[in-house]
């Protein structure tokens, strides 16, 4: 902020007398002053360290003090600088045309050193305050700004953080969906397989004591193809079962992955909340018309039991392997299939105990094409994503403890 004996006047006026009262008093004030006798003086003068305000004879010749004036109030650089015109005492019409131009007030002629110096401090004083204020709105207004953009973010994750809860929740009870009748077809099963093996044992006895069928029987035999049934219904019943093994395995996988945690970590086993989620994730790995099968390599280590937070934790690793899976596919928009083929696209995923076995390091790694310099300065920003709102989480990465048990 400019005080007042540090402030530069510059007193424009081709009058020599006037220019010598003037200065004199603002000098004997503590005032800097700073003097052009005409208006392409001061506009030269005006190249170098900008004054503080400004006093301007009306009548000059060359360029007017109008004329300056206006042009003072065009330029940006300019255009803040109180101006006072000196103007004779019964001089109307030119005070209001100067302050038409912009000009904050006018010194009279002949000049009353009071008057002047009253003048000047007065104005230096506003203009301060001004600035002080102009200042202020701009601290304020970037506050408000950063606020803004701070709840914008929040909500955005608070959506994202909902969406995510609603997911878990819709998971697993499409888990518990799932569970009721492949319960009852599991069970079914069971007894179809008993009555056939009863049925097609019922049938070797009649053919080892009657191996002579009648006409009429032996084209029945003929056209349902006896011998591939037998052979075939206990392969079907086999096939079945594996796919009601699968499904089993699926729905215990998606309620491992949408546990919900509760207000106090609980024990869980990481590597099956690892395995859930490359289950869900297992649609996007698979071989498609665009890229092969990109291959997971599972280095697991001996861990324990670990205590934590399990639905959040394995929400984790939905992120950094659907995150290690969109840069795969994004890498492999450079490449044709041999190409890929040729170096085939891998998640490793590693996990070990620390040294001091008393925590637990999970490492997942692509061989996608990695990340800039810029990326890797901000990956530990709050919401900060490379992605689309749309398709991003904005979840920083960061620690959320789990303890070894």
């Amino acid at each position: 902020m400019v005080s007042h004996n540090s402030a530069l006047i510059l007193i424009i006026d081709d009058t020599p007398a006037n220019l010598n009262v003037i200065s004199d008093a603002l000098t004997d004030a503590g005032f800097e002053v700073a003097i052009a006798t005409t208006g392409e003086r001061a506009l030269k003068q005006l190249q170098h360290p900008l004054p503080d305000l400004i006093l301007l004879d009306v009548m000059m010749p060359g360029i007017s003090g109008f004329e300056l004036c206006r042009r003072l109030k065009a330029d940006v650089k300019t255009q803040d600088i109180p101006i006072l015109f000196m103007t004779a005492l019964s001089d109307t019409e030119n005070k209001i045309k100067g302050f038409e131009l912009g000009a904050v007030d006018y010194i009279t002629k002949p000049f009353q050193e009071t008057e002047v110096l009253a003048r000047v401090k007065t104005h230096l004083h506003l203009r301060n305050l001004t600035k002080t204020l102009e200042q202020q709105v701009a601290y304020r207004t970037a506050d408000l700004t950063q606020t803004l953009q701070d709840l914008r973010s929040s909500q955005m994750h608070l959506v994202q953080s909902e969406k995510m809860s609603a997911l878990g929740n819709l998971v697993a009870g499409v888990a518990h969906e799932i569970n009721n009748p492949v319960g009852f077809v599991s069970g079914n099963l069971n007894h179809i397989e008993a009555y056939l093996k009863g049925l097609l044992h019922l049938v070797d006895l009649y053919q080892q004591h009657c191996p002579h069928p009648t006409p009429v029987i032996q084209t029945a035999i003929t056209a349902i193809d006896l011998e591939y049934l037998q052979a075939d219904v206990p392969k079907l019943i086999h096939s079945t079962q594996e796919g009601i093994r699968r499904i089993r395995e699926i729905s215990v996988s998606l309620r491992t992955f949408s546990r919900t945690d509760s207000d106090r970590p609980v024990r869980f086993n990481i590597h099956e909340g690892i395995d859930s989620t490359l289950l869900i994730l297992k649609h996007r790995l698979k071989a498609n018309e665009r890229q092969p099968e990109i291959q997971v390599m599972k280095e697991y280590g001996a861990l324990p039991e670990v205590e934590g937070y399990a639905g959040q934790l394995n929400q984790v690793f939905m992120n950094l392997l659907a995150n290690a899976i969109d840069a795969l596919e994004g890498s492999n928009q450079r490449r044709n299939f041999e190409e890929i083929q040729a170096n085939p696209n891998k998640i490793t995923i590693k996990t070990e105990l620390s040294e001091d076995s008393q925590s637990v390091v999970i490492r997942i790694q692509d061989n996608g094409i990695g990340m800039t310099n810029l990326v890797k300065q901000k990956i530990f920003d709050h919401l900060f994503t490379t992605k689309r709102w749309a398709k991003a989480t904005g979840l920083r990465l960061g620690d959320r403890p789990c303890h070894c048990g």
